[in-house]
């Protein structure tokens, strides 16, 4: 499995950027797991970059999961209704 830890920002002035990255990682394999435990800062331009890249894991079969789910990312989540949504476990503290 690879693994990629997202760090700093997640808003829509890294938006951009990180797509490009993200997708990059998607091409690393067939069993990815993107570590968010380092996101400061996530907005709705983040949440539609991890909504996009989980749905172009799942049309090219690839399983892809997010774990380790920062503080700044669980209110984004909360906050829009969607901390079940992308299928993965989400530990609330």
């Amino acid at each position: 499995m690879e693994t990629l830890a997202v760090t700093g920002e997640l808003t829509i002035y890294t938006a951009a950027t990180e797509k490009h990255n993200l997708q990059t990682f998607l091409e690393k394999g067939d069993d990815l797991e993107l570590n968010l435990s380092q996101v400061s800062e996530m907005d709705s331009a983040g949440l539609q970059v991890l909504i996009a890249l989980k749905q172009e894991a799942g049309r090219q079969k690839k399983k892809l999961r997010y774990s380790m789910h920062s503080k700044a990312v669980l209110e984004v989540l909360e906050l829009t209704n969607m901390t079940s949504s992308f299928g993965d476990q989400v530990i609330l503290t």
